[in-house]
């Protein structure tokens, strides 16, 4: 059978093959860049990765550190076009998110509060090295832009490409530069976005002008004391944010949550830590009979969880809060999924839109309105 090529048809569907005549390629650590999201990247000698170099690490983890999730560039130029020139690391190959999400840039234009998708790359799905123009415009002005990292793929180098001559200045300044630090599964990672923008600790980002540490292990967030004590590493975060339970099950976060919460307390007494259970996933209707119950054991971890947090509080921590996941994704949450547990979109805007009411109260109401 003959393959059809719509891009034939519709020149909106083609690669992006655009030359790079004037232009020229900046390194990431050229003055004006901001760089954010990756903490331990002196650490780990300049490269583009999650968590430190670390022996101790699980298998899993320490390969997943390679994924760029909530890594992005912010930066001001007049230049009227905006390419990218990547070389991948790795790459990861799943059936059911696009490869844009999984390892692409996606670009942003217009400043904190202003913020607005743009462009993302397009490329073969077999190159492991692509050239790609995100952002395009007649007009020469001083322009506000944000590009987020893959979120599957680690990125070996990255170049940004600008008008021959254009200046480069750096963006806006973070609302508050203390970092909110988030834990947690294959949903944290951004798994299964369209594109890395709508990971929802990147839409979170925009929303408040604060860096969003995206710390998500696709099935590998299990609430291990040495991921957790990295984590706790961290220098002045704003914010702990932990939901880990659909990887941990409903066993491991029994086992693990106390312990987890006494590591972060251990080096920051009084940061607020936010607990969140999982989404619903839609093996829940197969086991209650209806999309409106939850099943029994959904109903079981979401107590545990809710009752440890009380238990802390009434002990004297009462910086601790908790968030019933299974509350976030709206009434017609089985719709929000691309499979069932995975969010699309849809779902990841949900998640974000339902952590607003608590990140407003615990970051001081400092959203910036979009």
């Amino acid at each position: 059978m003959k393959n059809f090529d719509v891009a034939e048809f519709d020149r909106n569907m083609a690669v992006d093959s655009s030359g790079a005549e004037g232009i020229v390629y900046c390194n990431v650590d050229t003055p004006g860049f901001r760089l954010a999201g990756l903490p331990f990247r002196e650490e780990c000698g300049g490269a583009f990765r999650r968590l430190p170099h670390d022996p101790a690490l699980p298998t899993a983890v320490d390969g997943l550190a390679w994924h760029t999730a909530g890594a992005q560039i912010a930066f001001r130029t007049d230049s009227r076009k905006v390419l990218v020139r990547a070389k991948l690391r790795d790459r990861s190959w799943m059936d059911h998110m696009a490869m844009t999400g999984i390892f692409g840039f996606d670009l942003y234009v217009g400043g904190p509060g202003k913020y607005r998708f743009q462009g993302v790359t397009r490329f073969p799905v077999d190159a492991w090295e692509y050239e790609c123009e995100l952002y395009s415009c007649d007009t020469a002005m001083e322009r506000e832009f944000l590009i987020n990292f893959p979120l599957y793929s680690g990125v070996e180098a990255l170049a940004i490409g600008l008008e021959r001559g254009a200046t480069v200045s750096a963006p806006q300044p973070w609302r508050d530069p203390r970092p909110v630090v988030v834990y947690g599964t294959s949903i944290t990672q951004g798994g299964c976005a369209s594109r890395p923008g709508m990971a929802y600790t990147n839409i979170l980002s925009r929303y408040y002008n604060r860096p969003f540490l995206n710390f998500g292990f696709s099935g590998s967030g299990k609430g291990e004391p040495e991921v957790v004590r990295h984590l706790a590493s961290i220098a002045d975060p704003a914010l702990f944010l932990l939901g880990y339970e659909a990887n941990a099950g409903a066993a491991g976060i029994r086992d693990t949550l106390d312990r987890t919460l006494s590591i972060l307390r251990e080096r920051h007494l009084s940061t607020p830590i936010l607990v969140i259970s999982r989404l619903r996933q839609n093996w829940e209707i197969r086991d209650s009979g209806s999309p409106l119950l939850r099943a029994h054991e959904a109903v079981q971890s979401v107590d545990f969880q809710r009752n440890l947090v009380e238990l802390r509080r009434r002990s004297g921590d009462e910086n601790i809060y908790f968030i019933d996941g299974g509350t976030l994704s709206g009434r017609d949450w089985e719709e929000t999924t691309v499979d069932g547990c995975h969010p699309t979109d849809l779902g990841f805007y949900r998640v974000a839109e339902g952590l607003i009411p608590a990140l407003d109260v615990l970051l001081n109401n400092e959203r910036i309105s979009e």
